[in-house]
């Protein structure tokens, strides 16, 4: 990789690499040389395979069990902490571990039962490529951490509680003196925002770039941990299947590559990205389960009508086994996903968060699938009915609502959160500001909408709409209009059994629960305020911010 060429950040600071900055990280690319750089190789001390890159990292695996035991960049070890290495999940234990050169590529093996594990260094280059190949569950999730040492990289972002001990809820969210929260969880990301993440000195930066997470699971809104800062030491992940909040089944089968990068405390090379990294120098690496550029297909799109140009769109694929997705050009709804494994596929179209076309697509290996153009049935946007009042918009998340931006990167007791209680007056203007984006039965349940009603709207009956993108311990809404009407407590629909509310994702299955209200419930008096009473219904939970609840993504009354 061309050092030279990054841009150093300031001192001490983390970096998350999204896609809307990917551009503007354009670098040199790392592979585009072949030749072996001076000191490239390989050597065995006995218990590890030494790899130097020939560039500034030597690294070593441990022939026992597979465990990266070593980042040496520059000459200083990065490695380990707390007698930690860096591995798949907690370690693999006793494996199989063979080392093997072709040219300018080492490429280690690591063999744990069904699963296998790569590490791949590149002559000259300060990265090394990984691969997981998990075949079934006999590992229960997949995830890569690369641990660092303390004192490496400092900071005191939302996932890092280097700066306090306090525990808030269960051993994994923390408060600060001041009233802040901390917590691994606290990544504020989708899959889809990062490329890389990670940290800098503004001389030495350490990343992990992201795989296309294709036999991951949760789509592209699904959140995880990402990195995590403590007193012992911090963590980089690469997460391809983590039971927490989770919507999918696990996928099985390769995954990679996914990189990490040292730089000279720039980014690092966006050729290295997902989207563009090319790895046409492992076809013949004899990889379990990869699956070269010329065995894949493509899916391309025209485009996309009936859509709300004020949001974003992105359109997925997704099956049994494999997933991916793209953005939809805003002008007119191109897409283009490319480098798709052979198949039958759920085509997805999604404004905002919210999935608003479905439709089926085969994939050939060598071939472009293209659509004509799709268009999106008014039905499908709930956005389209009239209504007589909204909070909220209908768009798979709760942004907008009171503390939803806060939620994804701090816990709900969060001192910069403001009151989960209080009313709200349609009419008033803001209402959905003044709404919390998240409603639980121990603290917020009961919560008033006041609204008025023309006298010939009070002489219909109406329907009420409530729109969530997860729940926590089958919280649902039960609704009660002007203390006269009550709705029977609905059936909770499937939803993740995990935290999510607590940990920074509202990301579950959307869902829309109806309500008739007849006529009968409303006030004829058009000057008086209606009310309207949202509880959290469910027996499940504990207390306070783990009891039921629930996150809401839109409200309406229909005319």
């Amino acid at each position: 990789m061309s050092e030279t060429a990054n841009r150093p950040v300031g001192r001490r600071t983390f970096v998350l690499g999204t896609a809307a900055t990917a551009s503007a990280a354009a670098l040199a690319g790392p592979l585009a040389g072949s030749a072996s750089a001076a000191g490239f190789g390989w050597s065995d001390d006995g218990s590890h395979y030494v790899v130097d890159t020939g560039a500034s990292l030597v690294f070593k695996v441990s022939k026992t069990n597979g465990d990266l035991t070593s980042l040496v960049y520059k000459g200083t070890e990065y490695q380990g902490y707390g007698g930690k290495n860096s591995h798949i999940e907690s370690g693999l234990g006793t494996s199989t571990v063979t080392i093997a050169q072709s040219g300018p590529t080492i490429l280690v093996s690591v063999t744990y039962g069904t699963l296998r594990h790569y590490y791949a260094a590149r002559s000259g280059e300060n990265n090394a490529y990984l691969w997981t190949d998990k075949a079934d569950d006999s590992v229960s999730a997949t995830r890569y951490i690369v641990r660092v040492k303390a004192g490496m990289f400092l900071n005191d972002e939302p996932d890092s509680y280097t700066y306090t001990t306090s525990t808030v809820e269960a051993s994994d969210v923390f408060a600060k003196s001041d009233g802040q929260t901390r917590s691994k969880h606290y990544s504020r990301l989708r899959v889809i925002d990062y490329e890389y993440i990670g940290w800098t000195t503004g001389s030495v930066g350490l990343y992990m770039v992201r795989s296309n997470h294709e036999k991951a699971s949760g789509g592209p809104f699904y959140r995880s941990l990402l990195r995590h800062q403590s007193a012992d030491g911090g963590g980089l992940y690469e997460i391809l299947y983590y039971g927490e909040n989770q919507t999918e089944s696990q996928r099985f089968g390769l995954q990679g590559p996914y990189v990490i990068a040292f730089t000279d405390g720039g980014a690092p090379s966006s050729s290295l990205h997902h989207a563009n990294i090319t790895t046409a120098w492992a076809d013949s690496l004899g990889i379990s389960g990869y699956v070269p550029a010329s065995g894949r297909g493509k899916v391309a799109g025209v485009g996309i009508t009936g859509r709300d140009t004020a949001y974003p769109y992105t359109v997925g694929l997704a099956n049994s086994a494999a997933q991916y997705w793209g953005s939809a050009r805003s002008s007119d709804g191109y897409f283009s996903l490319p480098g798709v494994l052979p198949g039958t596929y759920t085509l997805t179209v999604y404004k905002g968060e919210l999935a608003v076309y479905s439709g089926s697509v085969v994939v050939t290996a060598g071939g472009t699938t293209t659509l004509n153009t799709i268009a999106v049935p008014s039905s499908n946007d709930p956005s389209n009915a009239s209504a007589i009042w909204r909070i909220g918009d209908w768009n798979g998340s709760p942004s907008g609502f009171k503390n939803a931006d806060l939620m994804t990167y701090a816990h709900p007791s969060d001192v910069r959160a403001a009151s989960w209680t209080g009313n709200v007056v349609i009419g008033s203007g803001g209402e959905t500001s003044a709404f919390p984006c998240y409603l639980w039965k121990d603290v917020n349940s009961g919560i008033v909408v006041y609204f008025k009603l023309t006298a010939a709207q009070a002489a219909a009956a109406h329907t009420l709409r409530i729109g969530v993108t997860t729940a926590y311990a089958n919280g649902r809404p039960q609704v009660v209009v002007n203390d006269t009407w009550t709705s029977a407590v609905p059936s909770p629909p499937a939803q993740p059994s995990t935290r999510s509310l607590t940990v920074g994702s509202y990301r579950g299955n959307n869902h829309t629960f109806t309500y008739s209200v007849p006529a009968s419930a409303w006030l004829t008096d058009a000057s008086a305020y209606n009310t309207l009473k949202i509880y959290v219904a469910s027996g499940s939970g504990s207390t306070s911010y783990l009891s039921a609840g629930t996150s809401i993504d839109a409200i309406d009354l229909l005319i």
